[in-house]
Parts: structure tokens; sequence; C-alpha cells
């Protein structure tokens, strides 16, 4: 045996390593070359996705650009054109209204110069009853209800309840008022410092500034007012000169 030759088990040791490196060299290439394929197609996967989120990005900038601006525009034209009506609207009722304050003064002005109460003038009678306690500035009466002794201002004339009241006299209604003692109360200018009132009235179809006739409908007789429970229903029925009381019987015919 030749003592250079190498023994054969060394030879099959050896051949059988090289194998084991061919195997592992080969597995090694093949490995890198999946990664890489599987590195490029991560690449490429995540490219496009971001192009996809560029381009949504851009197109909810351009949808959040048209919001901001085109539509707060359009909704401002619709705003303006809507104020444009409205003050258009707003004009004509003025002018109506202006209108009809000019055509009411006129009227009252026309009804005002009807309206002259004189010392020589006569009252028509207030209501359908007599009178249940007489003016009386001069001294003391008797008011049942009260139980006691009072000035009186006004004659105190009965009635029906919801009978109509007339005026006595022509005048303009100067004030409609709620008052404790007398009701509902109605005072008319009659002119040349003059007034009459009506208490214990209901359902006024007036407003101030209203011109009314002799006879016409000031109002309806109420219930009476608790200062009034024992004389019953009545009209409240008080005649003024320059605001001081002067006494309605003066003005009567008989």
């Amino acid at each position: 045996m030749n003592k250079n030759e190498k023994p054969s088990f060394l030879k099959g040791k050896g051949a059988a390593v090289a194998t084991v490196i061919c195997f592992v060299a080969v597995i090694t290439m093949v490995g890198a070359f999946t990664f890489r394929n599987y590195q490029n197609r991560m690449e490429q996967e995540l490219a496009k996705a971001e192009t996809a989120a560029d381009e949504e990005t851009k197109e909810n900038s351009e949808e959040t650009a048209t919001n901001e601006i085109v539509l707060p525009e359009a909704e401002g034209t619709e705003d303006a054109e809507t104020a444009e009506e409205d003050a258009a609207e707003d004009a004509g009722q003025a002018a109506n209204d202006a209108l009809s304050l000019e055509d009411g003064n006129a009227e009252t002005a026309g009804a005002a110069a009807d309206v002259w109460f004189s010392e020589e003038s006569i009252l028509e009678w207030p209501a359908s009853g007599a009178v249940l306690i007489n003016y009386s500035m001069d001294k003391t009466v008797y008011f049942a209800t009260l139980e006691q002794y009072k000035y009186n201002p006004a004659l105190i004339v009965g009635g029906e309840v919801g009978e109509m009241i007339g005026a006595s006299a022509p005048g303009v209604v100067t004030n409609i008022e709620q008052d404790a003692q007398t009701g509902l109360t109605v005072t008319l200018d009659m002119g040349n410092g003059y007034s009459a009132i009506y208490g214990q009235l209901k359902e006024v179809p007036l407003e101030v500034g209203a011109y009314v006739n002799t006879g016409e409908t000031i109002g309806y007789l109420s219930e009476p007012t608790k200062y009034f429970a024992t004389e019953g229903a009545n009209l409240y029925f008080e005649v003024q000169k320059d605001g001081a009381p002067v006494n309605p019987m003066d003005f009567m015919e008989g």
C-alpha cells in the first residue's frame, strides 16, 4: 500500500462533506433568491399602497377645498338674496303702515273737528235705568255696598247686564282701562276740555283714537264690581271739565 494513498473511508468522508457543502450552498442561493423576490414584491406592494394613499389624500383635499370654498359662497349668496327679499318686504310693509297711519290720522283729525262740547250742549241719557246714587261733590252720599258716606263724582245709573251702552255725545276715545272700582272703563274726549267716562262695561268694540258719534256703541253693561254689589248692575257715568268732575245732570234734558 502506498504511503501516500489515503484510506478509502477518508475518501468517502470527504465526498460526503463536499456534498453537504454543495447542498447548503444550493439552499442558501435558493433562500437568497426567494428572499429577494419576496422583498421586491413587498416593495412593490408598499409603493402601490403609498400611491393609493397619496391619491386618496389628494381627493380628500380637493373635496375639503370644495366644501370650504364653494358651499359657503353659495350659502352666502342665498342668505343675501333672502335678506334682500326681506328688506323689500319690510319696506313695502312700512310704506303700507305709513299710508294707513296717515289715513288714520286724517280720519281722526276730521272726527276731532266734529267734537265740540260746551255748556249749552245736551247729553243723551246713558243707560236704561234710574239714578241709584246721585252726583255729589259738595256733601257725602251713602254707598250701601261700602256701608259708608263718600263724595261721588259721577252718576251711578241702574241698568240690565248685557244692555248696549251708547255714547251720550260725540267723542274720541282717549283711554280704555280696567279699574278695580269701575271695571272696564272708557274715556271719550268730547272737545273744549270736556270728557265723559263710562265704567262697568264689557265687550268694548273700540280702540284708542276711534271716533264715536252720539248713540253709537261704547260697550255693554257688565256685572258690577265688588264696590257696587248691593247696588246691582249699573253704569258709572262721569263728566269732567279740564280734569275736574262736573254734574252730568246739568247737561241732561228735562
